[in-house]
């Protein structure tokens, strides 16, 4: 098939697959008179004439299930430029001239998901480009928005309006979010905790081949997502759920979605290395170092008052210094009734730290982290929540493992797959590329990492997810999705050249997945880095 016949079929596919529902014209342009679908097809020929994507794509070639995305106005814009405000303005202030981006915004469109056995789903929906730095890349991450909930065939069929598709642009194996994630759900689902679904698709945009994405979960409250008691619309009261999250990005929100904690008054931690520490310590938060950046609490859920702001503020602060006088000054504390102040109690430190924390999830969160050495540990996308509605545990709970694509080897990690890192001390996620790296910790995994009681329930933990056999078929997955995936791997990489951009990443990587050239060779690389991972990690965990 030509390059004007392969456009030609996949306009149609994307146009067709939803009868009757393909958005109409914008009201008040005369010029536009011709059906939506003409007009698509006209401007998809005219781009194959200098597109250098040769690769045919029918229905036979359909390797794993197709989003088609229909937009109103018929442009691929909202997909192809924007940047996420603040890292635009970072990038200006080191690049000469360089013309600020619009920011995301929603397109109204159709979106069709389809498979070998016919359409799945088609309904209206709103896209943009979501994410952080994510969105100075040329492929980005987009956000669904269905007007209905929608189950979209991941998720056991859970029907929501917000859906993710990640690009995959800095992990040339496109597996690594897939493997982490099918990780931990085998590990938190056993427990009751939820863990985000996934699954690869390739994606059209009005006719044009986008790619391979993953398509996921947003990270949200909900009965089917993180299931916390959910305020109705201005109520005020603090008897509600509240899903947080760990965030370096926390200034960029409204004061109210936002708080500070100052982790006992930045009391230096022992980091966890496997030697007792070798005799350091390191702080929590930025101390005399001027590059190492602030860490707060974003607070993902919507509230409405002070009060709620406030009371979840100082519920964290109070939950970790409970945490902390357990771990290192061997003392008790409760919280007094109204949940205001922390005293003395007279039962142990661990019933105590017992009582505010779900030191299952907590366990479960650092068994993920162990095995994936993700670069952002320390820094974002590590969640929590805590529920003070009717039937709530009024614990805080680790859960929503989230975003891998700077771990399992694919920065410089933990890079033979030995050694300790999620509760360690923690190289600043550009540590190989800049003069002014630092060393950071994520201090909830660090803080109880020498109290025998809870690395028992680590060993616990472990011994249990190694013998279910989830970390092998989750080796195995990697294995057969290379094969499996061969055609849609090909084509992603002829849409987006990767060799021709890989230097737009390649200082972000770590040698071994620097010097891959391939998807397949990256993938590769992936199944290795984790086997070695595992292997370590059994040596030290198992029981």
């Amino acid at each position: 098939m030509d390059k004007i016949r392969f456009f030609a079929a996949a306009a149609a596919i994307a146009l067709t697959s939803c009868a009757g529902t393909a958005p109409q014209q914008p009201a008040g342009n005369e010029d536009a008179v011709q059906p939506v679908a003409a007009q698509t097809e006209a401007a998809i020929t005219a781009e194959a004439e200098t597109t250098a994507l040769t690769a045919p794509y029918t229905l036979e070639d359909q390797v794993m299930p197709v989003i088609n995305i229909v937009t109103a106005s018929g442009s691929n814009d909202f997909a192809a430029k924007p940047v996420n405000g603040y890292v635009s303005s970072q990038i200006a202030t080191w690049t000469p001239d360089y013309v600020m981006p619009p920011e995301p915004y929603y397109e109204d469109c159709t979106v069709t998901i389809s498979d070998n056995d016919g359409v799945l789903l088609c309904a209206d929906a709103q896209v943009k480009v979501r994410g952080n730095w994510t969105t100075s890349y040329d492929k980005k991450p987009l956000r669904i928005k269905f007007k209905e909930k929608q189950s979209v065939g991941i998720s056991d069929g859970d029907k929501d309006k917000n859906w993710l598709l990640l690009s995959e642009y800095k992990d040339m194996s496109l597996l690594r979010n897939k493997a982490a994630l099918n990780i931990s759900e085998g590990i938190l689902a056993p427990d009751g905790y939820y863990s985000a679904d996934c699954e690869l698709v390739e994606v059209l945009i009005n006719g044009k081949y986008w790619g391979v994405y993953l398509l996921t979960e947003q990270q949200q409250t909900g009965k089917d997502r993180v299931a916390v008691t959910e305020p109705e619309k201005d109520y005020t009261g603090t008897d509600i759920g509240y899903f947080l999250e760990m965030d370096g990005y926390f200034f960029l929100e409204d004061p109210l979605q936002q708080f500070h904690v100052s982790y006992n008054y930045n009391a230096p931690l022992i980091p966890y290395d496997g030697n007792g520490g070798s005799g350091k310590t390191i702080a929590c938060l930025s101390d005399d170092n001027v590059y190492r950046k602030d860490i707060g609490f974003t607070i993902k859920n919507d509230i409405y008052s002070q009060e709620q702001h406030d009371f979840i503020a100082d519920y964290v602060e109070n939950v970790y210094l409970i945490m902390y006088h357990a771990a290192y000054d061997h003392e008790a504390y409760i919280f007094t009734d109204d949940y205001s102040d922390i005293v003395k109690a007279d039962i142990s430190p661990e019933e105590a730290v017992r009582a505010v924390v779900d030191v299952d999830s907590l366990a479960d969160m650092y068994i993920i982290s162990e095995v994936t050495c993700d670069a952002d540990l320390y820094w974002s996308s590590f969640f929590m929540s805590a529920d003070f509605g009717e039937g709530g545990n009024r614990k805080l709970t680790f859960c929503a493992p989230w975003d891998f694509d700077s771990g399992l080897g694919n920065k410089d990690r933990c890079i033979d797959g030995k050694g300790f890192f999620a509760a360690n001390s923690i190289p600043e996620v550009n540590g190989n590329e800049f003069e002014n790296e630092y060393e950071a910790v994520n201090p909830w995994l660090a803080v109880l990492m020498y109290e025998d009681w809870y690395t028992d329930i680590i060993r616990e933990k472990w011994t249990r997810a190694y013998d279910s056999g989830i970390f092998d078929s989750t080796l195995e997955m990697i294995e057969s999705d290379i094969s499996a995936y061969r055609k849609a791997f090909d084509r992603n990489f002829e849409r987006w050249d990767y060799e021709a951009n890989k230097w737009v990443v390649i200082g972000e990587l770590s040698e071994p997945a620097a010097q891959c050239n391939s998807q397949q060779e990256s993938a590769e690389w992936l199944h290795k880095w984790l086997a070695s991972r595992i292997e370590f990690l059994n040596e030290q965990w198992h029981e």
